[in-house]
């Protein structure tokens, strides 16, 4: 049986004083509860990760990046490596994320490497697909969602991709409070499964899926209640201690 997953995305959003904040509420709300139910993760924007990491030393909550470089090292300024995150203590990465795609231009092939040298440096990827409103409205979701899927995950074996995690986050219901139905959800989520059996059978039905887009407190248990949904990728809701508190216990429900 999978184990549910929720990764708090903080995107572009933190000060330190707010973020000890944040996570001291996160920590006293799922420790004793939930951790060990569920995997829960946060992902702060990488100029505060160390601190982060800092704070929940001890405590079995993993600490990611919002991105990185394909390269390990070089003249490659203002980037940072997978052997960086890595070496300060980072377990997961987030890559291919929507925002990443239209704002920086990032393509399949460009995901397709990070996530090689994210495996490479021990971090778990969080790949993420996911169609546009347009391409939703065209009829082209699942060509799409495949499409990124195939060519993000170029070149990752089956031993490899047993340590990949895909998060489904339609553009269009990303900060938009627009969701996708757990009915509409749950359609992708089981294609990706049987695109991932393509793969490997055996390991397709081990590999977490999650949702991502306006995921939150009143609409979480629904959405996990899906078989092939097995947690979220969170965004605003992340930054508020009681509500991502609240999608974790649903993810531990469902689970």
């Amino acid at each position: 049986m999978r184990k549910a997953l929720v990764i708090g995305n903080w995107k572009m959003n933190g000060q330190q004083v707010l973020n000890k904040s944040l996570v001291e509420q996160i920590k006293t709300g799922v420790a004793n509860e939930l951790l060990g139910r569920i995997d829960v993760g946060v992902c702060p924007p990488a100029v505060y990760a160390q601190s982060v990491i800092e704070q929940l030393s001890g405590v079995d909550i993993v600490v990611g990046a919002q991105n990185m470089s394909e390269h390990d090292s070089g003249a490659f300024t203002g980037e940072v490596s997978a052997v960086m995150l890595k070496d300060i203590g980072c377990g997961l990465v987030i890559l291919g994320h929507s925002e990443r795609r239209a704002l920086f231009a990032e393509t399949n092939v460009a995901v397709a490497a990070k996530v090689k040298a994210a495996l490479a440096a021990g971090l778990m990827p969080v790949v993420c697909v996911g169609e546009t409103l347009e391409q939703r409205e065209a009829g082209k979701a699942a060509d799409v969602v495949r499409e990124q899927l195939d060519q993000g995950l170029a070149g990752v074996d089956a031993s490899e991709l047993s340590k990949v995690v895909i998060a489904y986050e339609p553009v269009w219901a990303i900060g938009t409070g627009l969701t996708a139905s757990p009915e509409q959800a749950q359609e992708i989520h089981h294609l990706l499964r049987k695109a991932l059996e393509a793969k490997s059978a055996a390991v397709a039905a081990n590999v977490r899926l999650l949702y991502g887009g306006s995921v939150n407190a009143a609409n979480a248990e629904a959405l996990f209640a899906q078989p092939d949904i097995d947690g979220g990728l969170i965004g605003g809701a992340s930054l508020k201690a009681e509500d991502f508190i609240a999608i974790c216990r649903a993810a531990a429900v469902a689970g």
